[in-house]
């Protein structure tokens, strides 16, 4: 039931990041929101993989806003873990068996606007 709870939690909080939308044939995704990187000021197209992650390892969070989705580290950043991502669902700043954990690549070349 739990892994059921966490796949319609995925598909709402992912929507707009256009789930297991591979792209357009020219390495990137077509439509959806792209996540912003604050290190490096610029929008990156991605898709998602339909599955979670188990909570295991190392994940990068991206904090989910009003505005889309946003994360401190991009392609080329230290820090940045291949779109190995975690939202941190419960609000306590830990990544803990009640948070989400899954993959979605950041595809480049970024953009300044979304």
């Amino acid at each position: 039931m739990k892994t059921l709870t966490m796949a319609a939690l995925a598909l709402g909080l992912l929507s707009p990041l256009a789930l297991a939308d591979p792209g357009n044939n020219q390495g990137r995704r077509s439509g959806g929101t792209p996540i912003y990187v604050t290190s490096q000021g610029l929008y990156f197209d991605t898709f998602a993989a339909v599955d979670a992650l188990p909570g295991s390892g190392r994940f990068q969070q991206l904090i989910m806003g009003a505005d889309g989705a946003q994360t401190e580290f991009g392609p080329g950043d230290v820090g940045y873990l291949g779109g190995r991502w975690w939202i941190d669902l419960n609000g306590n700043g830990q990544m803990d068996q009640e948070d989400m954990y899954f993959l979605c690549p950041l595809l480049g070349p970024g953009r300044s606007e979304p």
